[in-house]
């Protein structure tokens, strides 16, 4: 694709690297076919190609308006296209400078702005978002079917192994998911201790950074890496062998650390260590012996949800499956097991009409084959599909563990 991008924009990082991915882009429309929005709404400028036409203009010096903002704003960063695209058009990041440089120039509506500042200021926080929690649970017999259904199940997470002294992993505690979920991380580290490692928690490690830098409060979310990476960094000196991450977009996430603060003279090196060090735990088990975890699937039904974050931001594809059926469970079949479930972090309360609609078509994809619960690699898909399933939705470590 041609470009004549400004001067002010190409002496930028940000619109140098849009440019050059601008000019891998052939424009050849196979991303249409497999973007989520534009099969919903099949609208040109809510698909990729349209976007990035979009994100070409602004460059090149065309004013965007709210209309431009809104068709950004559609884009649930699923990144399926960047799985389709026969150029490796990296999208993804595409987006982001977009979307950063229209928010610079149209104002967003009040409503947005509280929303957004909302959940930039209480959800990557543990600390803020854990009474919200519990007051949810408190008063969920009060609240309408829809609201009651995005309050968190308590999942009593149990006891987390001693360390041994033996190999040693570390693991990200996240934000949502150290609330919402904490038996995740705790499984895992009775998994993983079944097989002779010992998971480790850095205390001050927390959101990988994803919720605020896509929702356009790009410096706190380079902030939150940095603190992840200085409360890693100890550990990792030490002979940690790798960070385990059991939120596949927060892996997603940490394994771009390094193209992230590549710009950072104080972080650069030490973001692109810890992103070589990122593992999805798809990647850990898949080459262990898993002979210790003996056969907890029993020919039991489940239905799996490949989150986007896995199979496309990831390129992890059949791991997880390959490891399920290892252990005697029997996967039923999922159409369309490539597109999106309409979590994508918090677009199921940014975008709640289309989140809602492809929340439908995902459960109904899920339970088409009759499985007795659904098992998902990611805390935003696993909450997301519990609100619209009548089956039980757990991470699939849990069914390692034993659930």
């Amino acid at each position: 694709m041609q470009t004549q991008i400004l001067a002010q924009f190409l002496a930028t990082p940000a619109g140098r690297e849009a440019d050059a991915i601008l000019r891998s882009c052939v424009h050849c429309g196979f991303c249409t076919a497999t973007c989520p929005t534009y099969q919903l709404l099949g609208d040109e400028l809510d698909g990729p190609r349209g976007r990035i036409y979009q994100i070409k203009q602004v460059l090149e010096g065309q004013t965007p308006t709210r209309i431009t903002q809104g068709h950004l704003d559609r884009c649930l960063g699923c990144r399926s296209c960047e799985t389709t695209c026969p150029s490796g058009v990296r999208y993804a990041r595409l987006a982001d400078i977009g979307r950063h440089l229209v928010d610079e120039r149209v104002a967003r509506p009040w409503t947005q702005r509280l929303l957004r500042a909302a959940l930039v200021g209480l959800v990557p926080h543990p600390a803020r978002l854990a009474p919200l929690v519990r007051l949810g649970r408190l008063v969920r017999p009060l609240l309408p079917t829809a609201l009651a259904a995005k309050v968190p199940r308590p999942r009593p997470a149990g006891d987390w192994p001693a360390p041994q002294g033996r190999r040693r992993v570390l693991a990200l505690a996240g934000c949502v998911q150290a609330i919402a979920t904490p038996l995740t991380n705790t499984a895992a580290a009775r998994v993983l201790d079944r097989l002779g490692l010992d998971l480790i928690e850095a205390p001050r490690a927390g959101c990988c950074g994803a919720l605020a830098y896509h929702l356009g409060a790009q410096a706190q979310g380079l902030d939150a890496m940095r603190r992840n990476i200085d409360a890693w960094w100890p550990a990792i000196e030490s002979g940690c062998e790798a960070i385990l991450i059991t939120a596949s977009a927060c892996a997603a996430t940490v394994k771009d650390y390094g193209d992230l603060l590549r710009d950072d003279p104080a972080y650069a090196e030490r973001a692109a260590r810890v992103a070589s060090l990122a593992r999805d735990p798809t990647e850990w088990l898949s080459a262990a012996d898993l002979n210790p975890l003996g056969a907890p699937g029993r020919g039991r039904r489940i239905a799996f949800h490949a989150p986007c974050s896995l199979q496309h931001g990831q390129q992890i594809k059949g791991l997880a499956e390959s490891i399920l059926t290892r252990l005697g469970f029997v996967l039923t079949p999922v159409p369309d097991a490539h597109l999106c479930c309409g979590s994508a972090g918090t677009y199921s309360l940014t975008q709640p009409v289309l989140s809602r609609q492809l929340q439908a078509n995902k459960v109904a994809a899920l339970e088409s084959g009759a499985p007795e619960l659904i098992a998902t690699a990611n805390i935003g898909c696993q909450l997301h599909l519990e609100a619209g399933s009548r089956l039980p939705v757990v991470h699939w470590l849990e069914l390692l563990d034993g659930g």
